[in-house]
């Protein structure tokens, strides 16, 4: 099915790796052209881009800060200089640095919110002041089923996706007229590098919740967001669209 993508511009935050990765490669599929903000792979980043480009799509990539305005704002002004135009949002890049509260330091706190949910903020922020004098736009946030019902020994990371779910609810009121739409992705457990981290004990508490007994790949993920990021979606806006094998009914 041809999604209507040729030729639009799209910004994938955390773009060189996982997720981040496979939605930037599934939306170049589609005719998009690329921009992939990255913070420490500056190989990963440029591999990305190299397959942006043999897919016939230009892509970019920027090493920026999400959790500072000013780079998201610069990063906006070079894409649309770049490419000519600039239509999609991805908000992806993210960090956990986990802990119980009694032993989560304001350090563990202030960095998680400040990439996870400020981030998202001075990307949606720089975006919709540019789609919103075009009167088109799309933005997509990947939160997670952990902002929908806590994790333990996640407060941090669980607070920032829940405000991000929160932020994107008023971004949809606030936008809808102008022909925005802003949604959100929430995945389960996906099979990325970031696995390898999880203890095999809570893998396989993941897996018993899943009713599909599988995890999810990077590519499921973009699959979804590629049709939220399209005119086939359009009617779509404020919705947390769970991508998860039934791992939080």
């Amino acid at each position: 099915m041809d999604l209507g993508l040729k030729r639009k511009g799209a910004i994938v935050t955390g773009g060189s790796l996982g997720i981040g990765r496979a939605i930037a490669l599934g939306l170049a599929r589609e005719g998009v052209d690329v921009a992939v903000n990255y913070r420490r792979h500056d190989a990963e980043a440029k591999e990305v881009v190299a397959e942006i480009e043999k897919m016939g799509c230009r892509g970019l990539a920027v090493k920026a800060d999400v959790s500072s305005y000013a780079d998201a704002e610069k990063m906006v002004a070079e894409v649309v200089e770049k490419f000519g135009h600039f239509d999609i949002l991805v908000c992806n890049a993210g960090i956990t640095w986990d802990g119980v509260i009694w032993k989560m330091t304001e350090q563990q706190w202030d960095q998680v919110i400040g990439v996870n949910l400020k981030g998202y903020f001075n990307y949606n922020r720089a975006a919709a002041l540019f789609f919103k004098e075009r009167k088109y736009g799309k933005i997509v946030n990947i939160s997670s089923i952990n902002g929908m019902r806590g994790k333990f020994a996640q407060a941090n990371y669980a607070a920032s996706k829940g405000g991000e779910i929160a932020l994107s609810k008023t971004l949809a009121k606030e936008l809808g007229r102008f022909n925005i739409n802003v949604n959100v992705v929430a995945p389960g457990m996906v099979l990325t590098d970031m696995m390898k981290n999880i203890p095999p004990e809570f893998q396989n508490i993941a897996m018993a919740e899943t009713v599909v007994g599988r995890f999810a790949t990077p590519e499921d993920v973009s699959h979804l967001v590629a049709f939220l990021c399209s005119d086939l979606s359009r009617h779509i806006t404020g919705e947390v669209i769970k991508i998860d094998g039934g791992q939080y009914i």
